[in-house]
């Protein structure tokens, strides 16, 4: 009789637990399935490598360093390296200032400002550390020509201007 007891209880048992306990989550679950998108992006298409050629075999190595010396070609264009430095070819072009102009028995000169010194130059002289010649002093500026090394070590010739400060603009 104990046996029939037990069965019967254990048989109670189960159907008690057979409950829709979790309905909510087993819902939630069947409503994700049908929302969330099943297609997945396919991976981008790779690139061929394609690998590089240098063929720059007859261009200087840019590694290797090199001091610029003038060229010895006849008939070049070159700087007068013998020639006697003037007081303005110490400083840096951009560190010289044109302050104003002086005309003297037809002759114009310019008045240039470096490290708090005013010098007087003309169409001639030289100024700047790229052996700068003056070419032409107008009333708002100094032209020069300039020769300097390029890349290859020839010398090239480039035009420079210093043009005049306002001293009125600064207050």
């Amino acid at each position: 009789m104990i046996r029939p007891v037990t069965i019967f209880a254990f048989c109670l048992a189960l159907v008690g637990c057979s409950g829709e306990r979790y309905q909510d989550l087993q819902d939630y679950m069947k409503e994700a399935e049908t929302t969330i998108p099943r297609k997945i992006e396919p991976l981008p298409e790779m690139k061929a490598y394609t690998p590089f050629e240098y063929a720059a075999f007859d261009l200087p190595d840019p590694f290797r360093p090199r001091k610029l010396t003038p060229t010895k070609s006849e008939g070049g264009l070159q700087p007068d390296l013998n020639r006697r430095k003037e007081p303005l070819e110490a400083y840096p072009l951009e560190s010289l200032k044109m302050v104003g102009t002086l005309e003297k028995h037809k002759e114009f000169f310019a008045l240039v400002k470096a490290d708090n010194t005013v010098y007087r130059v003309k169409k001639g002289n030289y100024m700047g550390q790229n052996f700068g010649l003056i070419t032409d002093i107008g009333d708002t500026e100094v032209k020069l020509k300039e020769i300097v090394q390029d890349a290859a070590g020839d010398w090239t010739e480039r035009v420079s201007t210093i043009q005049l400060i306002d001293e009125s603009d600064k207050k």
